[in-house]
């Protein structure tokens, strides 16, 4: 992991982070035109490791022909955040901040540490793709192609409540949070357990658990993989960092509060719109219909038993079908 040196960073709350910082990873080498960049940013909970899987020799992002740039977020206990920030900003005093913070942060590493004018790609999963459509209308010349998967420019009321039930509540209504200020991680462990298993009921499509398609995922038992798959997800991480992280996704909107279709309207990359069946938090409905607001854009529903989970590569038929439309994007 490197890390990019922000500075005093001024944030859309009329805050600056002191000495902020943002994480990231690459993958292939910059060619001396500086004209292979791809960006793809991680999801909420995440981390540029947690998004390895999808590069490889021979695949759409190959790293033998592009040079893929894995940013951190605020918030993941790396880049600057609760967790990591000294006062007045340590823990629950951490300034709120919106994901067009992060595509700013993003914008100054791509171009004043790679000198990169143009990006041949920007893709993101879930929250990932929240600040790919940041990207895409703040710094439309500069997207030459854009794959937002299993997003939405903005989240839906359902998936704001969504993150404010299950990623916020869990924590903060817990008496040991103290306003952001618990005295000892492990005393939270109680709210991301409970985390834990509102998300294990809610992401995956009913079928998931129907026909017990955890087995295939090498679990023994229902509760196993709960254990193992969920609480092991959730468990290391901080809550404040979480909090952090679920409220830009709650507060996202490429317009600024503004017109959304005409901001959509603004967006000149290509685009192939992802969307996944069975995918609660982002149906693919409401990606068509987001597809159909941005020019010449194509909108492309995966058949997934997944849903929402298929942003983990679970299954070598979402991986092959992601890959064809990413394949076909680069070629285009």
């Amino acid at each position: 992991m490197e890390i990019f040196e922000l500075g005093d960073f001024p944030l859309t709350s009329g805050y600056t982070l002191p000495g902020a910082k943002l994480s990231y990873k690459t993958h292939g080498t910059l060619s001396a035109a500086k004209d292979n960049a791809i960006l793809f940013p991680h999801f909420l909970g995440g981390a540029p490791e947690a998004l390895e899987g999808w590069i490889g020799q021979g695949r759409p992002l190959d790293p033998d022909k592009y040079f893929i740039i894995l940013p951190g977020q605020f918030g993941n206990g790396v880049s600057t955040s609760p967790s990591n920030s000294q006062p007045p900003f340590e823990r629950g005093a951490f300034p709120a901040m919106k994901f067009a913070d992060d595509v700013v942060a993003q914008h100054k590493l791509v171009t004043e540490q790679f000198g990169v004018g143009e990006l041949q790609l920007a893709l993101g999963w879930s929250t990932g793709g929240l600040q790919m459509y940041e990207w895409a209308v703040r710094f439309a010349p500069m997207v030459k192609r854009l794959a937002p998967i299993a997003t939405a420019p903005m989240p839906s009321p359902w998936t704001r409540l969504w993150l404010h039930t299950l990623i916020e509540m869990p924590h903060t209504s817990d008496p040991a949070y103290n306003g952001g200020f618990y005295a000892d991680k492990a005393l939270m462990q109680a709210g991301l357990r409970r985390q834990a298993h509102g998300t294990a009921l809610t992401l995956p499509p009913h079928g998931f658990y129907h026909d017990e398609l955890w087995r295939g995922l090498g679990f023994s038992s229902l509760d196993d993989f709960i254990s193992r798959f969920w609480e092991a997800f959730w468990l290391p991480q901080d809550p404040n960092d979480l909090i952090c992280q679920a409220r830009k996704a709650r507060a996202a909107d490429p317009s600024g509060g503004g017109d959304l279709d005409a901001a959509l309207g603004t967006i000149t990359a290509k685009t192939s719109v992802i969307a996944f069946t069975g995918d609660p938090m982002f149906p693919p409905v409401e990606g068509k219909h987001d597809a159909e607001r941005i020019p010449g854009a194509k909108f492309h529903e995966v058949p997934s038993v997944f849903g929402h989970l298929a942003t983990f590569g679970l299954s070598q038929d979402d991986v092959r079908a992601v890959d064809e439309i990413l394949g076909a994007l680069l070629a285009s």
